[in-house]
């Protein structure tokens, strides 16, 4: 899409998928025009129905101006090798002038399953200098097993273009560098990825969950074996320590506009049901969030109905429903600069 008519083109945001692929998720990386100086930094977020129709946000912002952003609304469907998709709206847009403009209009991707990569070419409504321009996308998608043995060395490997590693949600401690990383792990671990390639302030952080798998079985001693107690299996790092706040679950992350659950969350909700068949007098009170992409109203609908997501989880691993309330705080509470998929997020504590 074209940011004025002195500064060239910016545009729609990419993404489809392959036939058998999702292309669900977060893009990020660039627009150019072969025709004119200058980038568009983007950044794509997509989701699909049941119906294989595309529905996403995209924001871009002009290359060495970031206070010049807008962020659309887009629509579309996949194609044979890809999605193509049209702008529906704008929701946002910063550093206007009398002057400047950006453009919409369509765009058509080519999926690379083996880079996780979108190419898109646009083509623009013919509103000044508004015509085409070509888009660039990667996606970090987790490309070596899911599960390593335990305390034994390993190579983690994703996709994605200048990876950069963290240890915390918040990025202060940074692992590795780069689509690999060789470390040992002893416990179920989640890292936080994201992509130095055209970042911006909207960039995704991709929280990666490492399974460990179960280590060998200790050899028998000559001791009579004494009855175990029944749910005597704590997890090694309980999730509802005590706390005057309630307890963000990093990993617990949804789906833009949906209340569907992440993979990455299955692991937390599981350790969450162990801990609570432990202390089988303790309650729990879930708080479902929202970024601020939508409507307000619409946004405290599916807090709420993130919140019964992850109590829907709960019960059906065996925890008993009237031990869970929930609650939904919609888009007023958000913890990172939006959109950012962190704030789509629930929070527990414990209730006696």
């Amino acid at each position: 899409m074209k940011f004025s008519f002195w500064c060239g083109i910016l545009a729609l945001v990419l993404a489809g998928p392959a036939r058998a692929q999702s292309l669900a998720g977060e893009w990020q990386g660039v627009e150019t025009d072969p025709r004119e100086e200058g980038n568009w930094p983007a950044v794509l977020r997509l989701q699909q129905n049941k119906d294989a129709k595309i529905f996403g946000v995209l924001y871009q912002e002009v290359g060495n101006e970031p206070a010049m952003t807008v962020t659309f609304e887009m629509q579309g469907a996949r194609t044979e090798d890809g999605v193509s998709l049209t702008h529906t709206r704008k929701l946002s847009e910063t550093g206007q002038t009398p002057w400047t403009y950006w453009c919409d209009g369509s765009i058509t991707f080519t999926y690379d399953p083996n880079q996780e990569k979108l190419v898109g070419n646009a083509t623009y409504r013919p509103v000044g200098d508004c015509d085409v321009g070509t888009f660039t996308l990667y996606r970090i998608k987790l490309k070596s097993s899911p599960t390593v043995p335990a305390n034994t060395e390993s190579t983690l490997r994703v996709s994605g273009q200048d990876v950069r590693w963290y240890a915390d949600p918040d990025l202060k401690q940074r692992v590795a560098t780069g689509n690999t990383y060789r470390t040992k792990l002893s416990k179920t671990t989640t890292f936080y990825l994201t992509q130095g390639y055209f970042a911006t302030s909207q960039s995704p952080v991709v929280p990666i969950t490492i399974t460990v798998g179960d280590t060998e079985a200790p050899k028998p001693v000559a001791v009579a074996p004494a009855p175990a107690p029944p749910d005597t299996v704590r997890p090694a790092a309980p999730i509802l320590a005590p706390s005057v706040k309630p307890i963000v679950l990093p990993t617990v992350l949804f789906r833009l506009g949906t209340p569907e659950l992440l993979p990455t969350a299955i692991p937390a909700l599981d350790q969450l049901a162990a801990e609570l068949k432990a202390r089988p007098t303790l309650k729990l009170r879930v708080s479902g969030h929202t970024d601020k992409i939508g409507e307000p109203q619409k946004n405290q609908v599916l807090s709420v109905q993130r919140a019964e997501a992850v109590k829907s989880y709960l019960v059906k691993a065996g925890i008993a429903a009237a031990r869970i309330t929930t609650a939904g705080f919609g888009d007023s509470r958000p913890l990172y600069k939006s959109p950012d998929a962190r704030n789509r997020r629930v929070e527990v504590e414990a209730v006696r």
